[in-house]
């Protein structure tokens, strides 16, 4: 009696740590999963706000200051993987090439705006030359609008590093 008691107790004991286990791997490669756009009717200011970060994925990549300039509220903040810096260094940034956004190629976007402000999501898997090494990430990148006057400005950007395998072949890529 007392040893089927061990055994049934040592069942238990292993059936929740495989359970445990197995719910711990689902975990370690979850990803957040986007509205798909398709099956999602947008209103005119998320229409407006998807194309304003699509300009700006190519303002970036030809390194359009001025009109990042114009974009980019005076205290907006830049989150990287290397670090986290203010308006002012982003531009110098992109204007002396130490970090060039040569291509965000974006899976999906979802934007959820609250009154004044915005806030977009991308997957996207971006081709970017950091000093003189490309490289070739996927990030989850949070963009944050706020509309003053009439008009979307950023107040934030973050790039998060995503677990997920690239989408992007060599054979996609563009200069």
């Amino acid at each position: 009696m007392q040893r089927q008691k061990r055994v049934k107790n040592t069942l238990l004991v292993t059936l929740i740590a495989l359970c445990l286990l197995f719910a711990g791997q689902q975990l370690s490669h979850a990803q957040a999963k986007l509205p798909n756009s398709a099956t999602t009717t947008l209103t005119k200011e998320e229409q407006e706000i998807l194309e304003l970060s699509r300009t700006k994925w190519t303002w970036m990549a030809d390194k359009k200051v001025e009109s990042l300039d114009t974009l980019f509220e005076e205290n907006c903040v830049f989150v990287h993987m290397g670090g986290s810096w203010g308006k002012k260094q982003e531009l110098e940034v992109i204007k002396s090439g130490g970090i060039w956004y040569k291509k965000a190629e974006v899976y999906s976007a979802s934007v959820n705006i609250f009154g004044n402000t915005a806030i977009l999501l991308n997957d996207i898997d971006l081709v970017a030359m950091v000093g003189e090494r490309e490289a070739i990430n996927p990030f989850m990148v949070t963009e944050v609008y706020i509309k003053e006057h009439g008009k979307w400005k950023m107040g934030s950007l973050t790039f998060s590093h995503l677990l997920r395998p690239l989408k992007l072949n060599n054979n996609n890529k563009q200069q």
